[in-house]
């Protein structure tokens, strides 16, 4: 599973369905992570898990992912965030890639991702006067620097980050959520109140029903008259379907109608160009888990 996933790593849709089969077969696929991370899709050794890549995540490039794999087979495991950045080139570092690997949960084992991203600026000028010190041979100037010392990084205290954030970030870096899904917690709602995504078909066609799911991939259009129009994906834990919605319905609740928003949708069925579809008569947010 793990070479059929970094086969089809450019496919994030193709991606999602294999991590699904995945989860029927008992396996779980987790986060990048510092240590434990190749290049590609890998097996976690002796559990039965598979570790996205380092390459999976957006804005990281080869140059970054070699060095740390390298660094991390010559000198072992990074203990620390400053065993890190003292280990790790600056020329290989810049702010966009660290800013990556921080919020696709690389170094949640070393460090809280809102704290490190609080600090970011700090840490990377840290990495730089470090190399620069080595490559002149020269002592360190942190020796008795209040900051941080040889084997600690002192960093300024932050909020941590909600879990919400925290998989919006998975699914902007990543491509789809990893840890977790924001629907987890709305699954009784969900089946008590809608119907199935997974159900929908032509025979329903012309009917009124009522789902539910994860607000994606909004598409916004102005229609002849000057007015809004939108077609949402609507995700729901295993399927997903495009709802359309007119402008008489958007101007009705407007602030539902937004990505990551977690909505009842109540419509009809219709099979415009031969996809099932849902013609949005009312949405609204779901704000009970």
């Amino acid at each position: 599973m793990a070479s059929l996933l970094t086969s089809e790593k450019a496919d994030v849709e193709r991606i999602a369905v294999l991590i699904k089969e995945c989860k029927k077969m008992g396996i779980q696929v987790l986060a990048p992570d510092i240590n434990e991370s190749f290049r590609n899709f890998s097996v976690v050794p002796a559990e039965n898990k598979i570790r996205f890549g380092l390459l999976a995540i957006k804005n990281v490039g080869e140059n970054v992912v070699e060095t740390i794999i390298s660094e991390r087979k010559q000198a072992g495991p990074f203990k620390t965030m400053y065993d890190f950045v003292s280990r790790i080139q600056a020329k290989t570092l810049n702010k966009k890639s660290m800013e990556s690997l921080i919020k696709a949960g690389v170094f949640d084992k070393l460090e809280e991702r809102n704290k490190l991203l609080h600090n970011l600026e700090d840490i990377l000028e840290i990495n730089r006067e470090i190399k620069q010190n080595l490559n002149n041979n020269q002592k360190s100037l942190f020796a008795n620097c209040s900051s941080f010392n040889h084997s600690e990084l002192k960093l300024k205290t932050s909020q941590a980050i909600s879990i919400t954030d925290q998989l919006n970030w998975e699914k902007e870096l990543l491509g789809l959520y990893v840890s977790a899904h924001p629907l987890d917690n709305f699954k009784m709602i969900l089946e008590k109140k809608t119907f199935p995504l997974d159900n929908l078909n032509n025979d329903m066609v012309g009917k009124l029903v009522k789902v539910g799911g994860l607000i994606s991939t909004i598409k916004r259009i102005i229609t002849r008259t000057g007015k809004p129009m939108l077609f949402f994906n609507l995700e729901g834990l295993n399927s997903k379907i495009e709802v359309v919605v007119f402008p008489g319905i958007i101007d009705k609740n407007p602030v539902a109608l937004q990505e990551n928003k977690i909505v009842f949708v109540k419509g009809k069925v219709d099979n415009r160009d031969g996809e099932i579809k849902i013609l949005a008569d009312e949405v609204e947010e779901i704000i009970e888990s």
